[in-house]
This record gives C-alpha cells, sequence and structure tokens, in this order.
C-alpha cells in the first residue's frame, strides 16, 4: 500500500486543480473582463479534455511502460498549470486549461488502474479509496487555501501554487516509484465493445449522471449560496464540502472490502446526495445547516466513485484498465456537461438557487437508472474470465 501512496500524491494535486477553479470564477471574470458564466467554461475545459484524453491517450499508451506514462501525464499537467498562470488573455487561458486536463486525465486512469493492480484482490477497495482520498484531501486543503490565496494575491497566485504542487509531486514520483509492469494493450474494438457491454454501460451511465449533478453544481456553488442564503464569503462552505470528501473517500474502502455489497453502498450515496441537494437552498441561510449539508454532499460525491470501481472490476477483470478508464471519462464528461448546462441556464436567466434541485433531480435520476440496472437478473454471457489486475502484478505484490 505504500507504493499506492506515490500514485495518490499525484492525485491530490488533480483534486486541488480540478475544484479549485470554481471558487476563483468571480475573480476571473473580473480579470478577463467575461461573465462568471463564461469563466465557468474553464472548468468545462479542463473537464472535458480529462474525459477524452482518459480513454484516447490510455489506449494508445497501453502496453507500454506505465512509468514514464504516469510522469509523463504528470509533467504535461504541470507545465499547462504554469502556462494558465501566465496566460494574458481568455483564449490562452482556456488552451491551458484544456492541455492540463488532458493530462489530468491521462494521469488519473493510469494510476488507478496501477493501484487495482499493485495490490491483492481483498485490498482493491482500500487501494482505490487511496486515490480517490489523494484527490477529495487535495480539495479539502488546497482548495479554501487557494481561495483564499487569490483572495490576497490574485487568482494567478494560486496556478502558481498548483503548478509548484505539481512540481513536488512529479519530482517524487520520478525518485520513488518503482518500475511498473506493463499493462494490457487494449485495441480501439475492445474499448467500443466495453461501451456497449450490457454490464458496464449501466454502472458507467450512473456515474455520468452522478457527476453531472455533483461536479456541475460544485462549479457555481459561489453564486448558488450568493442567492439562497446572501452568502459571500464562501471558503468556510468549501472547507465543509472537502472534508466531507476525505470522510466519504476514507470510508468507502473498507466498507466495500468488509461488507461486499458495492451496489448497494452505491444506493445509499446517491440517496444522500439527493437529499443534500435538495435541501441546500432552503438551508443555505443557515450556516450550520448548509455546512452539514455540504459535508453530506461532499462525503456522498467522492465516496460514490469507490464502490463503481470495485464494481467495474468484478463485472470485468478481464478488461480492467479499459473500464476503469470508461469510468474516468464518464466521471468528468459528465463534469464537464454539468457545469455547460450550468452555465447556460444562469445565462439564460435561471434563478441561482433553481441549480441545487435541478442536480438533485439529475442524482435522482442516476439513483433510479442503478436500481433499475441492479434488480434485473444478470445475463451469462459466458465463461467468467480469469481477473487480469491482480494477476498482472502477481510477482510484485509483497515487493
Amino acid at each position: 500500500m505504500r507504493k499506492v501512496l506515490l500514485l495518490a500524491l499525484g492525485s491530490f494535486a488533480l483534486g486541488l486543480d480540478a475544484y479549485v477553479m470554481a471558487g476563483l470564477l468571480p475573480a476571473i471574470a473580473d480579470d478577463t473582463g467575461t461573465t462568471v458564466a463564461l469563466a465557468g467554461q474553464l472548468v468545462t475545459a479542463f473537464t472535458l479534455a480529462y474525459a477524452v484524453s482518459a480513454p484516447l491517450f490510455a489506449s494508445l499508451l497501453a502496453g507500454r511502460r506505465p512509468r514514464a506514462a504516469l510522469t509523463g501525464a504528470l509533467a504535461v499537467f504541470t507545465v499547462a498549470n504554469g502556462l494558465t498562470a501566465l496566460a494574458p488573455t481568455f483564449g490562452l487561458l482556456l488552451a491551458a486549461r484544456v492541455a492540463a486536463g488532458a493530462g489530468a486525465g491521462l494521469y488519473a486512469a493510469l494510476s488507478t488502474a496501477a493501484a487495482a493492480a499493485m495490490v491483492p484482490a481483498a485490498r482493491r477497495g482500500r487501494a482505490l479509496a487511496l486515490i480517490m482520498g489523494g484527490m477529495s484531501t487535495g480539495t479539502v486543503l488546497g482548495v479554501p487555501l487557494g481561495v483564499l490565496l487569490a483572495g490576497h494575491t490574485g487568482w494567478r497566485a494560486t496556478l502558481w501554487l498548483l503548478t509548484a504542487l505539481g512540481a513536488v509531486s512529479l519530482a517524487g514520483l520520478l525518485v520513488l516509484l518503482p518500475p511498473l509492469p506493463p499493462q494490457h494493450r487494449a485495441s480501439v474494438r475492445d474499448r467500443l465493445a466495453a461501451v456497449a457491454d450490457r454490464r458496464v454501460a449501466p454502472v458507467v451511465g450512473v456515474s455520468f449522471l452522478a457527476a453531472v449533478a455533483s461536479l456541475g453544481l460544485y462549479t457555481y456553488l459561489a453564486p448558488v449560496l450568493a442567492a439562497a442564503g446572501g452568502v459571500h464569503g464562501v471558503t468556510p462552505y468549501l472547507w465543509a464540502w472537502g472534508l466531507g470528501g476525505v470522510l466519504g473517500s476514507a470510508a468507502a474502502g473498507p466498507l466495500v472490502d468488509r461488507t461486499g455489497r458495492a451496489p448497494r453502498l452505491v444506493a445509499v450515496v446517491l440517496a444522500l446526495i439527493v437529499a443534500a441537494q435538495a435541501l441546500l437552498p432552503a438551508l443555505a441561510p443557515h450556516a450550520v445547516a448548509a455546512g452539514l449539508a455540504l459535508l453530506v454532499w461532499g462525503a456522498g460525491g467522492w465516496a460514490l466513485q469507490v464502490p463503481q470501481q470495485h464494481r467495474l472490476l468484478e463485472l470485468r477483470p478481464d478488461r480492467g484498465p479499459v473500464v476503469l478508464a470508461l469510468n474516468s471519462s464518464a466521471l468528468y464528461l459528465g463534469s464537464a456537461v454539468g457545469s455547460a448546462l450550468g452555465g447556460a441556464a444562469l445565462s439564460a436567466g435561471l434563478a441561482p438557487r433553481a441549480l441545487p434541485l435541478a442536480a438533485a433531480a439529475v442524482a435522482a435520476l442516476g439513483l433510479a437508472g442503478h436500481a433499475f440496472a441492479t434488480s434485473r437478473p444478470r445475463r451469462d454471457d459466458g465463461p467468467r474470465p480469469t481477473p487480469a489486475l491482480p494477476s498482472t502484478l502477481g510477482d510484485h505484490e509483497h515487493s
């Protein structure tokens, strides 16, 4: 598990970068002469590039040296954040966010597959939780500090902080990460087959809808709280959401390993997200109650992907890297769609306080889809293949 912690270092930087922009949107809009809704498309650009790069580049680089691919992806991510800090125009800022998202997407896909393969199957949930925990810790520690830094020295200083964190993470991986055996090379046909797989598609679809609801709404948390509760200091609420993420991602792995009931955990988590988002507009004027709602929402949003990834590895152990990359792509594609729809809704005149209700409806749709998929009897598509991921590193598990 100590080797998995090395991979989680990079996830920490990814978690900070993916979510800190939500707190910087008003400052970026003022500095670049745009609206908050248009600035929100920086989040869309990052997450859309993340979604596309995960399956595309993971496919191109599969079968080669995973360690080189991991460090190369993190290097692209780090340099792109430096370019974001230097960008003089909104167009160049958008391009830099695309590059950062591409690097982040490839790193996330490869690091998740590597973490799952570096431990025995009985500890897979804990390994996946460490990767998600790195991202959530980056959020809970870094996002509020990044917003505070931006308030005192400007939003570009926060991007320089991100660049420095990426460089430190990259140095740690270059020095300490051992060589990793190559993963199974998946063809484009294999990846398309995973999309159409009757067992995989419903799980990935739920991840997509959950991301539209959770990550899309988070992008516009500042205007939502300002409109619904008159809140202009959003930092404590970011702390609450991020703290929930750390708690949720830390608890999900052991729960999955001990109970072996990933589908039931997914249902409970989705129900909590629906309730927390639906109640947020009414609770926004009350600081403690709103903080609790954000705590529950953050815990649910971050906990969800651990049982989801575990289910995918159980359903398709022979295509582990493929289905994990597909799920990662769906997750950030959902975030991009949620951010884009939220910005379009605000530009069209929708009241910001209505966004949580719309997000809760999308999460409820995901819950309904999950309930339907898990209630159907599983069809036998042939003999189950031998799990590929654990055996891939069978000689390295105790090294």
